[in-house]
């Protein structure tokens, strides 16, 4: 992801220095102009940060080092997707140096950034966000500003749950029209043209259709987005039996060892579960992205 959204901002002509903790991924970003620097600190000259990782504890480990220096960069962007607490946390951190934060989680994965079609939801000083917006619109079709603090946070969670309900839901009824003598390429075209149709089910139609799980985003990420939902309708006191059920059938896929490959492999458990037997269908269908 990082690496995806760096290249854009490259191409698109920006001064642009990258660090990433192996520096052989960032390397190939140099033939677009980006300057590949050895160290995080070095990053705190920069004007505007933007951050991109898997965990909170990664985003702290990064913020504490680039701050570590005695340069402040005037602004930090956080990309990925981490709890309401820890994005709090790491607000509270980088106001005692006196740098702007924004919270700006992204819908998409590096496929998405390709093709252009990256999103952002952003919270924070609105004065950051005008700032900040160029860059976010160079990255894909553009942000949506939500507010003060933490509320992107919680739009990003939403966001997630709702991937995580809707990809299960998806594999259930393609499972059930397999099952009734329908093709799967077949029921998914007629879907994908219909009005329950969107860019998500096309996106994962070629997955579902040939059973190729090249990995977008692991079951353990989307449960770790599935137990921040969760954790924020407690803390909300929202009910949320969907969620918690998507919840308990993920955790059966990663028990059953089917945690390296894309989590649409729900769609071998839902097929395991329904006594079939999925083959790939060899037949070539869209993603959606492609113009």
């Amino acid at each position: 992801m990082g690496y995806e959204m760096a290249a854009r901002l490259a191409k698109g002509g920006c001064d642009i220095a990258v660090w990433n903790r192996t520096r052989a991924k960032a390397e190939p970003l140099e033939k677009h102009g980006a300057k590949v620097v050895d160290t995080l600190p070095e990053l705190a000259r920069c004007d505007v940060v933007f951050c991109m990782v898997s965990t909170w504890e990664d985003v702290k480990e990064v913020a504490q080092k680039l701050l570590s220096g005695t340069a402040r960069p005037k602004m930090l962007v956080e990309c990925s997707s981490i709890s309401l607490a820890g994005s709090a946390e790491l607000r509270k951190m980088l106001a005692a140096k006196g740098v702007d934060y924004l919270a700006a989680p992204v819908s998409g994965n590096a496929k998405v950034i390709k093709a252009g079609k990256l999103t952002f939801v952003v919270s924070g000083p609105k004065k950051a966000y005008q700032q900040a917006r160029p860059y976010l619109d160079m990255m894909g079709t553009g942000s949506s500003y939500v507010g003060e603090g933490e509320l992107s946070r919680i739009a990003k969670i939403c966001h997630n749950v709702m991937l995580g309900v809707v990809i299960q839901n998806l594999c259930e009824i393609t499972v059930l029209a397999e099952k009734a003598g329908m093709p799967r390429h077949a029921f998914l075209d007629f879907l994908n043209k219909s009005v329950m149709g969107s860019m998500f089910t096309r996106y994962k139609t070629p997955a579902l259709v040939n059973l190729d799980f090249h990995v977008t985003f692991t079951p353990k990420l989307l449960r770790k987005d599935l137990d921040l939902g969760l954790d924020a309708g407690r803390q909300f006191e929202v009910p949320m039996p969907l969620t918690s059920l998507t919840r308990d059938l993920l955790q059966q896929m990663i028990g059953q060892g089917l945690t390296e490959e894309d989590f649409s492999t729900l769609m071998l458990v839902q097929a395991r579960n329904s006594g079939l037997e999925l083959k790939p269908e060899n037949v070539p269908v869209g993603d959606g992205l492609s113009s």
